[in-house]
């Protein structure tokens, strides 16, 4: 879960007429409004409320209100059993709001890796040749002159010359 739970700063507390309308609102991404309006439909909610970082989704019976953030939906209880389509979520426990349980959102899933195509048969361009790299100069010690003490130079000589 990535956003922090916790008291709402900005929050309006005005309620919304639709869920809908409080998605649009909180611009949660539209590939997650089918998902989150199953899981409001199974559970039962009654009214939503904004609370700045998240929507408030009040239940018509027993049980603790749902938080609806950006990346997940909060407040499901342990022995709690969301069905979405035919397949039961997988809750995770909440950091910010024990004893309840999250879901994350579809939109939060990463894609898997594109598997690599087939090699074609045509053959590759040759790479052109790696030039070496520049080789760091050396640096030498000339001495250094018993009058000034300063470095000689490669021929010899110094500043006292």
């Amino acid at each position: 879960m990535n956003e922090v739970q916790g008291p709402t700063p900005t929050g309006t507390s005005r309620p919304y007429r639709s869920l809908r309308e409080a998605l649009r609102a909180h611009r949660i991404a539209e590939e997650n409004h089918e998902f989150i309006t199953a899981i409001t439909d199974a559970v039962g909610i009654s009214s939503y409320i904004d609370r700045g970082r998240y929507i408030e989704a009040i239940r018509r019976g027993e049980g603790a209100s749902l938080h609806i953030g950006k990346t997940y939906t909060n407040g499901f209880a342990e022995d709690e059993v969301i069905v979405v389509g035919s397949t039961p979520l997988r809750l995770r426990a909440s950091e910010g709001r024990a004893p309840y349980f999250y879901v994350t959102h579809p939109s939060e899933f990463r894609p898997i890796a594109p598997v690599k195509a087939k090699r074609s048969s045509t053959p590759r361009a040759a790479a052109a040749p790696r030039v070496a790299a520049t080789p760091k100069p050396v640096e030498r010690d000339y001495g250094v002159c018993d009058v000034c003490f300063m470095v000689k130079t490669p021929a010899g000589g110094c500043g006292c010359d």
